[in-house]
């Protein structure tokens, strides 16, 4: 039988419709933007969004290829952005995982452990997650430059420094992974402990399992997070290699300089890695999500 649909609930269905194209468009639009630029001669921020002549120029120069010049000179790039590109995967992957260390191990602690002071720790975590990283620039800055002068590795300009000072924010994430820990039954590791199984055991083969797509929820986030940061990697970094590419990028933009093309094609660079990470880590983020969705 057919199904009759009211002419108002129509209207109601188009409305939603148009407005999520035009919310879409919004989204879409500044990207279109940049992409255009990327690919449009010259180093010009306005300008038509279809450009009405293809150069591949900016893009030669962030993948490290020489180019020919308006004049028909041959360009050589002088800014590493290849390199820079690297810096950002290998921070971001290396405090990525810390922290997922740090905050997994955490969050078990405080979901499932009774201790004196546990309480404390909960609301002073919920407090260190409500004030910015940029009102501690001073104090990382301060504390790097006196560890760099005992051990120089985990010092001032040392990709290490800024690995540590990344995986020190875990507070939001161990408050996560805790809301998680909580939504899975206590006597499925009684169950294990039965059988025989230690805690560590219990928590490595029962617990970890489970919690698969909160933990690549994390990972995600904090990859993210390492990728686009830019004040406490700025403090950090001083040296032209050893920038991440959200640092490296300000190098093309000067007072009376402003290279938006050679900028534009580096962004979107800037994007492959997450949206790597993001592909490889779809099914546990669907899944993950889907399950917060229907345990909360």
């Amino acid at each position: 039988m057919a199904l009759v649909v009211d002419k108002s609930q129509r209207w109601r269905v188009l409305a939603a419709h148009l407005f999520l194209i035009v919310l879409c468009a919004v989204v879409v639009f500044p990207f279109l933007v940049v992409l255009s630029v990327s690919f449009r001669p010259g180093n010009f921020a306005t300008g038509s969004l279809i450009p009405s002549e293809i150069s591949f120029e900016h893009w030669r120069y962030a993948f490290g290829l020489p180019y020919q010049a308006a004049n028909g000179q041959l360009v050589e790039p002088e800014l590493p952005v290849l390199r820079w590109l690297w810096n950002s995967i290998k921070v971001a992957t290396v405090s990525g995982l810390i922290t997922l260390l740090l905050s997994t191990t955490a969050a078990y602690a405080l979901a499932r452990m009774k201790f004196r002071g546990r309480n404390q720790v909960l609301t002073g975590l919920m407090l260190m997650q409500m004030f910015p990283a940029v009102l501690a620039l001073v104090a990382i800055f301060a504390i790097f430059d006196r560890i760099g002068a005992a051990f120089p590795a985990f010092g001032i300009d040392s990709h290490w420094a800024l690995i540590l000072a990344y995986s020190g924010g875990i507070a939001m994430h161990v408050w996560t992974i805790k809301g998680y820990y909580e939504t899975i039954p206590y006597e499925m590791e009684e169950a294990a402990k039965v059988d025989g199984a230690s805690p560590w055991q219990a928590f490595r083969w029962v617990l970890l399992p489970m919690a698969l797509p909160i933990l690549a929820v994390v990972f995600l986030l904090s990859f993210i997070g390492a990728v686009i940061e830019y004040p406490v990697a700025s403090i950090l970094l001083n040296t032209q290699d050893h920038l991440t590419l959200a640092v490296g990028t300000k190098l093309f933009v000067h007072e009376h300089n402003f290279r938006w093309g050679d900028f534009a094609a580096t962004a979107i660079l800037s994007g492959l890695p997450i949206t790597a990470v993001f592909v490889l880590a779809q099914k546990w983020l669907i899944s993950g999500l889907t399950a917060g969705g229907t345990k909360g």
